[in-house]
């Protein structure tokens, strides 16, 4: 049984927010405890040595996977915005992607070796860049063009993300530490096999707007898109096998494709006859916000790469003569995200309309990252584990300010500028954003250097400053582009 516009207007049953929103909540929980459970001890897997149980592949060579991997997941919510909005509906798409994204965890727990790592990551990568698609439109239907709860439930949504985010790291470390990695990887799969229970038995009570299709496709096009898709495959796999795609250059592959996809999905939303001029202003509007959104991503999908590594080879992790595993330092973050997404979702409540305008928290959001990266430099030169732990934690909070000034509100704005004809697919424009900047960290981490690390910190935290103070200042023009969106 569906529930109505006014039904969800009057439901207060979820801390205040529609109570459908909990199922939403509840598989993304999951859904991050295996994606962020998997992630943390994938690039130590692939540059520990045999005898520690990884690939034995090099530092700058592993973060390069990593990143083209993270860049690879929000590039597919492209293919699932897609599907869901022309073929199937964004309810649907959720629930075979969440399915898709079991199978891949399974694959990386019982595949010995490369093999594992490349069936484990593209089905992963698939099926997570549908669900985060789909599951953020399906949030965005919850609420009516004029619901001030919007944004607060998207960071309530956010505190669920992030308690899977707190939690996959610590359990899939200790496994790691443990039993080894693929127990690590086999308790990824549990993860989400529970989260795929729990949306099936909540599925029903999600509004009809979650399983319309709003531009579907004609039946007379199927078959030219999917020889067009099996075409697309075929190439990719004959450039992998030929070496023309490898470990070293797939981050900057991922890249192009996806500036490329960007500039595309613009262009193809802009030119649509389908969208009022009001939608198309909103549309361009969006562009810097994406701009800093790359920028913003490019620093913080860092705590994936260099952070990692810099846990693992910098930071004193000795409790009591225990060293604790890297993987933990990943769960310092959602651990702050659990402590203020509440705090920051009741603010902007309170604050109703008085709040600061999406371009303002923008710039906010990368101004911070950009100084969390300048809070690295009294540090450097301290020697092999020579960091305080408390000072890591100390700059993971900054890193936590700025992302709910900026991971949240993007969500939510990329449902309120989406134009109707392309709502999921709106929000996929801001995951390759996300995509673009993830696989842009990992081309970066190959210019981490240890033994000089200032250089690489100062320059990406000014750089990050500067965007976001260029953003704060020249926010009014966009807000005005935003036409009565704030």
């Amino acid at each position: 049984m569906t529930a109505t516009d006014s039904e969800l207007e009057k439901d207060t049953g979820f801390f205040g927010q529609p109570r459908p929103l909990a199922t939403l909540f509840g598989v993304e929980t999951w859904e991050r405890f295996s994606f962020y459970g998997m992630q943390v001890i994938l690039l130590i897997y692939l540059y520990y040595s045999a005898s520690d149980g990884g690939l034995g592949l090099g530092q700058a060579g592993a973060a390069g996977i990593v990143g083209a991997y993270g860049g690879g997941v929000y590039l597919a919510t492209v293919l699932g915005a897609w599907v869901a909005d022309r073929v199937l509906s964004s309810e649907r798409t959720l629930f075979i992607s969440a399915f898709v994204v079991m199978l891949g965890h399974i694959a990386l727990a019982l595949i010995p070796g490369f093999a594992g790592v490349t069936v484990g990551l593209i089905l992963i990568a698939l099926g997570s860049g549908g669900l985060k698609a789909t599951a953020t439109s399906i949030v965005g239907t919850l609420y009516s063009a004029g619901d001030t709860r919007r944004d607060a439930g998207f960071s309530l949504y956010y505190l669920g993300i992030n308690l899977g985010a707190f939690l996959g790291p610590l359990l899939t470390g200790l496994l790691q530490t443990t039993l080894g990695f693929h127990w690590g990887f086999g308790l990824a799969a549990v993860g989400m096999a529970i989260g795929l229970v729990q949306y099936s038995l909540g599925r029903r009570r999600l509004p009809q707007a979650a399983s319309d299709v709003p531009n579907p496709l004609p039946r007379r096009s199927y078959r030219r898109v999917g020889s067009t898709a099996a075409v697309v495959v075929v190439v990719i796999v004959a450039l992998a096998l030929t070496g023309v795609i490898n470990a070293d250059n797939l981050a900057i592959i991922v890249i192009v494709v996806t500036a490329v996809a960007a500039i595309a999905y613009f262009v193809v939303i802009l030119s649509s006859h389908a969208i009022t001029s009001d939608e198309r202003s909103r549309v361009v509007a969006f562009i810097p916000l994406f701009l800093a959104s790359v920028a913003f991503w490019s620093i913080y999908q860092q705590q994936f790469t260099v952070i990692t590594i810099y846990a693992d080879e910098r930071l004193n992790r000795s409790i009591l003569g225990w060293e604790f595993p890297v993987s933990w330092v990943q769960s310092i973050n959602p651990v702050f995200i659990i402590l203020l997404s509440g705090v920051f979702a009741a603010v902007w409540t309170k604050l109703g309309t008085r709040q600061p305008p999406t371009p303002v928290k923008f710039g906010f959001g990368t101004l911070g990252v950009g100084i969390a990266f300048l809070l690295f430099l009294p540090f450097t030169g301290t020697g092999e584990n020579g960091t305080p732990v408390i000072a890591l934690i100390l700059i993971l909070l900054v890193f936590t300010v700025a992302e709910l000034m900026l991971s949240p509100i993007g969500l939510s704005v990329s449902t309120k500028l989406a134009p109707e004809r392309f709502r999921t697919q709106m929000v996929a424009l801001f995951f390759l954003s996300v995509a673009i900047g993830s696989a842009v960290s990992g081309q970066l981490a190959g210019l981490y250097d240890p033994d000089n690390e200032a250089p690489y910190f100062a320059t990406l935290g000014v750089i990050a400053i500067v965007i976001g103070v260029l953003l704060v200042i020249g926010g009014r023009p966009v807000l005005r582009l935003m036409r009565g969106v704030r």
